[in-house]
């Protein structure tokens, strides 16, 4: 099933173009999980960049063609990736501003940027908007995306392919649906390394050198996800399958039940959300600030 989903990606990519415009640390991450995929060939790929020395890396390490402008990288590409700060969102869409063709879609990865925002900005109708996280640099990220109704069919299944080289990916209906994920899994990979911070830091204060306590702690958040995953059961039946009466797993529940954690997690989650609503607002005065 899985090598089905990746040839019929690319037979859909076979003859795409792509462009992306700011060759960052995700950009970067988007074209190696492409390339090692075998989605694209190389020279389908163009990424922009003001540094000479970042283009000369890029092409180097991928052999993919590097431009200076945004403009020249956006010419002629059938999917123009947006994989820029948000804090120069506002000069990028005015350098693009209808710039693209009806046949191409803008991808952008921008937290905050809202739908109305990149299509006023860019003067273009089809766009789709992700939210990816950092797993993704390594193949096993989670990509929340929806589309305006200009992305034809044909672009969507592009986008799809593009986004399934990461890891996962869900398309939504609701645009309300990528903010909620910016918070959940966008955001996700921090509440995760934290909490196995907090408990790499407790085998180290019960005894355990550092590194073992890492490699303990590693090992049984990868097992415990996949033996999640593989077992289809809800989580609070697998909690109750390791918790007997009196054990040292219903001694530790207690304790984190007394301390708030399932209500720390939830208002931590809340609270990323509604930063995510705060930063839309803040790229929509921006662009009002823009036709002053």
């Amino acid at each position: 099933m899985e090598q089905e989903k990746e040839a019929a990606g690319r037979s859909v990519l076979a003859e795409a173009k792509l462009a992306f415009v700011g060759a960052g640390v995700m950009a970067e991450s988007i074209i190696a999980g492409l390339l090692a995929e075998r989605m694209v060939a190389p020279g389908q790929i163009v990424a922009s960049h003001p540094r000479a020395d970042r283009r000369e890396k890029l092409a180097e390490r991928f052999g993919i063609a590097t431009v200076e402008t945004n403009r020249e990288a956006a010419q002629g590409a059938d999917l123009v990736l947006l994989t820029i700060k948000p804090q120069v969102l506002r000069t990028v869409l005015r350098q693009l501003h209808g710039q693209l063709a009806p046949r191409q879609v803008a991808l952008s990865i921008i937290a905050g940027a809202n739908l109305a925002t990149l299509s006023e900005g860019l003067g273009h109708d089809a766009i789709v908007r992700v939210m990816p996280n950092t797993p993704a640099q390594i193949g096993q990220g989670m990509s929340v995306w929806c589309a305006t109704p200009e992305v034809s069919p044909e672009q969507q299944a592009m986008v799809r392919a593009v986004l399934g080289a990461l890891g996962e990916e869900l398309q939504v209906e609701t645009e309300k649906y990528v903010d909620m994920a910016t918070a959940l899994s966008g955001t996700g990979p921090t509440y995760v390394f934290l909490m196995m911070e907090a408990l790499i830091d407790a085998g180290v204060h019960m005894g355990f050198p550092r590194r073992i306590a890492e490699e303990i702690v590693l090992q049984t958040v990868a097992g415990s996800v996949a033996f999640a995953r593989s077992s289809g059961k809800h989580m609070a039946e697998l909690r109750n399958m390791v918790t007997s009466p009196g054990g040292t797993s219903a001694a530790a529940i207690y304790q984190m039940e007394k301390g708030g954690l399932r209500t720390v997690l939830s208002k931590s989650v809340y609270a990323a959300y509604q930063r995510t609503q705060t930063l839309a607002e803040e790229q929509a005065n921006d662009k009002d600030k823009g036709k002053d």
